[in-house]
């Protein structure tokens, strides 16, 4: 590339999209609209940034939860009884339906953009669940794509 050429404002502004979409809660539902609307970026740059920021995090968080709770579970006996808990109630509550709508569960969840379902949560359910990681990424990438779509159609004609 070019360094004349480059704009640091612009590489600013799709770097901030990254760790938006990477951040938790906002993630690319508010990435993409920040992207296009505040920082001006070109419609495929926001949504490629914001996928990326979001597919680096689930990337992260499916490899690094279940070593991390490990780690925490042998070195506290507080962590050890929280995710002793926290594992016997999501399974008990939950198992059942969710073997039995699995893949679509997880595609869905973060299909459908509203508050707490994203990929973060869809993340934490696939560790819970001790989804494969190849499934769990997959299923997670394609809702994200899904709603990468929906919300930039909402970007562009409604707001």
């Amino acid at each position: 590339m070019n360094s004349k050429n480059a704009n640091p404002d612009k590489v600013v502004s799709e770097l901030k999209t990254i760790l938006i979409a990477a951040s938790p809660l906002v993630e690319l539902r508010g990435a993409i609209p920040l992207a296009l609307k505040v920082y001006h970026l070109p419609l495929w740059s926001a949504v490629v940034f914001s996928l990326i920021g979001n597919l680096a995090i689930t990337c992260l968080l499916l490899l690094f939860l279940a070593p991390f709770s490990r780690y925490l579970s042998a070195k506290c006996r507080l962590a050890k009884s929280f995710f002793e808990w926290l594992f016997e109630k999501a399974r008990r509550s939950h198992e059942k339906s969710f073997r039995k709508w699995e893949d679509f569960a997880l595609f869905l969840f973060v299909a459908i953009p509203l508050p707490f379902t994203g990929a973060w949560s869809a993340a934490l359910c696939a560790f819970l669940f001790r989804v494969k990681f190849k499934q769990a990424f997959s299923l997670i990438g394609s809702g994200l794509l899904v709603a990468a779509i929906f919300i930039t159609l909402l970007t562009l004609f409604v707001f």
